[in-house]
Formats: structure tokens, sequence, C-alpha cells
């Protein structure tokens, strides 16, 4: 049986969509069968992927909110499969909330689907509220990218409160999967910095693969495609490479 693993921050520009995108074309490399869950609204994994928004016929809008089934909205690439997002999910927040168990629409969609696949990824949106309620409730785990920068851990106390309220009274068996250390320069001594405070926080959580500040990183996505594709030897590649390796073992 497949994990479902949340990538959650509810702070924009840390690399939530950047590592969903190169983690699950890594891991696809590697041999393991992904699928890559698009749950936010501006559906930039999709496009990451490789994925045209404008001629999908169905997203996880139409899954979660109309009762179309999964199968038939997933789209396979060479980089893994993905269900694709569209602008129609920014609604979706307030339709589910007259909806009976409302947490647990994206839940049942994906369990239908999650043994046929070793990891499925939720690129949440920046925010704590339904969509990613929805992704907490339906993952086994949480990856956290956190930034190296000043204001790394501000809002992270929001999300372990959010975390630990989903646990307590929706989700028992969430658990922090791994915390991944994103934007690193190691000409810095304030990165090291960062990257020692967030370790001492999240003892034995945070993976020892860090993903550096990269032009190659930010340049793939417009070509709708993952580092590993674009520039197979940039330093962003590697390090997502890095980080598969060390994902799978913890799978």
């Amino acid at each position: 049986m497949g994990k479902i693993i949340a990538i959650v921050n509810q702070k924009g520009g840390v690399g939530k969509t950047t590592t969903a995108v190169n983690l699950s074309a890594a891991l696809t490399d590697l041999g393991k069968k992904v699928l890559l869950c698009d749950f936010d609204p501006q559906a930039n994994a999709t496009s990451g992927m490789g994925v045209d928004k404008r001629k999908i016929k169905y997203s996880s809008y139409d899954v979660t909110i109309n009762g179309v089934s999964i199968e038939s909205a997933i789209v396979q690439t060479k980089f893994g499969d993905v269900l694709p997002s569209s602008a129609d999910l920014a609604g979706a927040g307030v339709e589910l909330i007259g909806s009976d168990d409302r947490e647990h629409q994206l839940k049942a969609a994906l369990s239908t689907v999650k043994d046929l696949y070793d990891v499925i990824f939720i690129d949440c949106p920046p925010s704590l509220e339904l969509l990613t309620l929805n992704a907490l409730c339906a993952a086994d785990g949480i990856l956290v990218p956190v930034q190296c920068e000043y204001y790394a851990l501000e809002g992270l106390s929001d999300l372990m409160a959010t975390l630990r309220t989903v646990k307590r009274k929706l989700n028992p068996k969430l658990e922090i999967f791994c915390v991944v250390l994103t934007m690193y320069d190691g000409r810095t001594n304030f990165s090291a910095q960062v990257a020692q405070e967030v370790r001492r926080h999240f003892p034995g959580k945070v993976l020892t693969s860090v993903v550096p500040r990269n032009v190659r990183l930010a340049e793939a996505p417009s070509h709708g495609l993952p580092v590993t594709v674009y520039d197979k030897y940039s330093r962003g590649a590697t390090a997502y490479r890095d980080m598969a390796e060390e994902v799978a073992k913890k799978l």
C-alpha cells in the first residue's frame, strides 16, 4: 500500500511546488510509482509536470466536488502520474463547507488508487484552510519545506498546532514524514545557522539533502520540465536526486 504525503507550509514561496514536482520526477527515475496530486488552485505543479492546464478534461476539483472518478482525471507523464488542478479549485473551500464529512473528500478519492502507487504527494495551497485540511486528513505524513531565511520558523508553530489538532480529532495516524531545507546558500553563515535551528526544532526529521538556491531550478517550470530533465547536471537536480534516495529509504 502506498504512502500519502502532504507537502505543506502555509507560508508561500518556500519551495512546496518545486519540491513536489522535482521529488516526484526523481523518485519516478528511481523506479517508484508516483502520483502527484495538485491541490493548489494556482495549478503550478500541474504545469511543472508538463501538463497543459487548458487541455485537461477533469481536475482535482471535479474529483472532490463533482464526484468524478479519480481514474478518469489522472494524467500520465514521463515524470510520474498527475492529478491536475484548475482555477475552479479556488472556490472549492466554500463549496465544501456544506458537505457531509467535508474534511475527508480528498481521502475518499485517493483511497481508490492508493494501492497502485508507492507514494502519493499532495501539493497544498499556501494556507491552513479547508483544502489543506482535506490533504492533512488524507495523508499518512507531511513533508514540510522550510526556507533557509530569517523568518523560516515563523508560522511553523501554527502549522504544528494544526497538525496536533488534526491528529487528535480527525487523523490519528498523521505524522511528520520529513522536513526539507530549501533555498540554502552555502556561502553564508546564516543559512547554516537556520539549518541548525530547524534541526534542533525537528530532531531526526530533517533530511540531510538540502535544496540550494539555483537558477536552473527557477527556470525549469517555465519549460514544463522537472529540473532533473531540464538540466540534469545542475546543483538543483543533484539535490533532488539525493533527496529522492533519502525519501525512498524512508518509504
